[in-house]
């Protein structure tokens, strides 16, 4: 087996073979933004940016991404694809101000004979015709073999005496393209292995597809062969199924191959992000690398493991691509899970306590898919606001509302004893229906509502339209000034009653107290 190259090139072609993804169309400025963004930040050795006579909108954008990289001193890194077509490739790419063309070829029979209706020679004579007239006009030339993976399989003697054919001509790159995605990473190594042992004096490419899901294996089988160059998109854009995963190839080289790459991994999520924007095309948020999930530890004794000494973290750390491990909070959190959240928020909690908040936030995760980072302060405010009674507790509760009709509630308490109490009411709203039939439970208790002075309800800063809402309200507390609770619940009228019930028990007690009823039992 060949050693690994020292140093492994990166092409990146998101805007070229990445925007044939259905549906996936960059404007010139889209285009000149993420260019700079892989060139420039992310330092992929070469882009390819456009297909030649597409439009003139494309000519327009291949000029700008031109004229900055030759200010940056990397105009040789731009590269168009273009086609045996009489020179009209090479001038359009010319006019636009490019210097690398990336010439289309047939590297199989069939597509020879079934698409061009050509002979091999007959193809061969126009190849090397463009090959010329695009190095008389000054350009760079690489050769696409189009189809090369059946053409190699099906008809080698085609691909080998092309390759013949095309010796000598100072042809930079030969690209071998994947072009179905059908290869496996043996039948990569093998076929590249006897490439490159019949043609020592050619530099090749690979150029995968992600068909059967192994572009990414295909890649490091290829650089197991010996291949220095080979080509991705980001998050895996192209045709069907797509391209090498440029994040996924970039840390697969260096963790698996141990090669040296000029890739910058601490911009990859930026650029990824930006693709993602720019191509309305959304990542999945297990996506390796890139998904926004990768890094997230969700059960707890993964978080216990990780505290106790990193036992479920590996080489791909999120630090290196400016990412944070985050341990979500939900039905599946832990201690540990809790107090990884506790130091990003620099908060300290006593056992006890904390214990209480993990127990509400395992409590809320049953009815909410996460718990947020920015969730966190409300749900410790809400535990640790005072001591909660059990006087009444609300089994269940039915609000229903609709558009010009009074909203109803229908709630279902259990007393401390046991008892089983039911009411319904309607209201101007399903906050005012709740609080009707709670009137109606009260007046069993001979207890009067307060009157609400201030009610406020508020999400985290930057939270999203799913994330917990706290409500805060204010009550007339006669004699005693005024009584705030407060409720926290991923939906905001449940939020509401919650505040509501800590009232009401609070009453409850001052009113069982004052009849020397109350039992320390009441405490939940």
């Amino acid at each position: 087996m060949t050693e690994p190259t020292r140093h492994v090139n990166i092409l990146d072609t998101t805007l070229r073979d990445g925007e044939q993804t259905q549906g996936v169309s960059f404007s010139p400025p889209e285009k000149l933004n993420i260019a700079k963004a892989l060139l420039g930040q992310l330092n992929v050795d070469r882009v390819e940016v456009a297909s030649a006579r597409v439009s003139s909108g494309e000519q327009e954008a291949v000029a700008h991404i031109v004229a900055w990289a030759e200010a940056q001193e990397m105009g040789e890194r731009v590269e168009v694809l273009g086609f045996v077509d009489g020179g009209r490739s090479v001038d359009w790419i010319r006019a636009a101000g490019g210097r690398v063309i990336n010439l289309l070829t047939k590297g199989s029979e069939k597509h020879c004979t079934n698409q061009l209706r050509k002979t091999l020679e007959q193809h061969l004579e126009d190849v090397r015709a463009a090959v010329a007239y695009a190095r008389q006009q000054g350009l760079a030339v690489n050769v696409y073999l189009e189809d090369w993976s059946n053409g190699y399989h099906d008809s080698p003697d085609y691909v080998f005496e092309f390759m013949a054919g095309l010796q000598g001509l100072g042809i930079r790159h030969f690209m071998l393209p994947d072009t179905l995605g059908v290869l496996t990473p043996d039948q990569v190594h093998a076929s590249l292995t006897d490439m490159m042992r019949r043609f020592p004096g050619s530099e090749f490419d690979f150029h995968p597809h992600n068909d059967y899901g192994l572009a990414t294996a295909n890649v490091l089988a290829a650089v197991r062969a010996g291949v220095r160059s080979v080509h991705c998109t980001v998050n895996c854009l192209g045709e069907r199924a797509g391209n090498a995963s440029l994040a996924e190839v970039v840390v697969n080289l260096r963790d698996r191959l141990g090669v040296e790459l000029s890739v910058n991994e601490a911009h990859v999520v930026r650029v990824s992000q930006m693709v993602e924007h720019f191509s309305g095309k959304r990542l999945a948020a297990n996506a390796p690398i890139v998904g926004e999930d990768v890094f997230t530890q969700t059960a707890g004794i993964h978080a216990d493991g990780d505290k106790k000494g990193g036992l479920y973290q590996t080489a791909l750390t999120p630090e290196r691509f400016a990412r944070r491990r985050v341990y979500a909070l939900g039905k599946l959190a832990g201690k540990a899970s809790l107090q990884k959240n506790l130091e990003r928020l620099d908060i300290s909690l006593s056992e006890e306590n904390a214990d209480k908040v993990l127990k509400r936030v395992v409590e809320l995760g049953d009815s909410k898919k996460s718990i947020t980072l920015e969730d966190l302060p409300f749900i410790i405010a809400e535990v640790l606001e005072g001591r909660d009674y059990d006087y009444l507790k609300l089994v269940n509760v039915s609000v229903t509302s609709g558009l010009h009709l009074d909203s109803t509630a229908s709630v279902r308490l259990k007393t401390r004893d046991k008892e089983q109490i039911t009411a319904a009411a309607q209201g101007n709203g399903g906050f005012d229906a709740f609080m009707n039939a709670m009137r109606k439970v009260l007046r069993r208790y001979d207890i009067k509502l307060p009157q609400l002075l201030d009610y406020e309800v508020r999400i985290p800063r930057g939270g999203r339209q799913d994330a917990l809402t706290e409500c805060t309200i204010t009550w007339e507390d006669q004699g005693e000034g005024a009584l705030k609770t407060r409720g926290v619940d991923s939906n905001q009228v449940f939020a509401s009653v919650n505040a509501a019930m800590r009232m009401i028990n609070i009453l409850m007690h001052r009113a069982m107290k004052a009849r020397g009823e109350d039992r320390d039992d009441a405490l939940i």
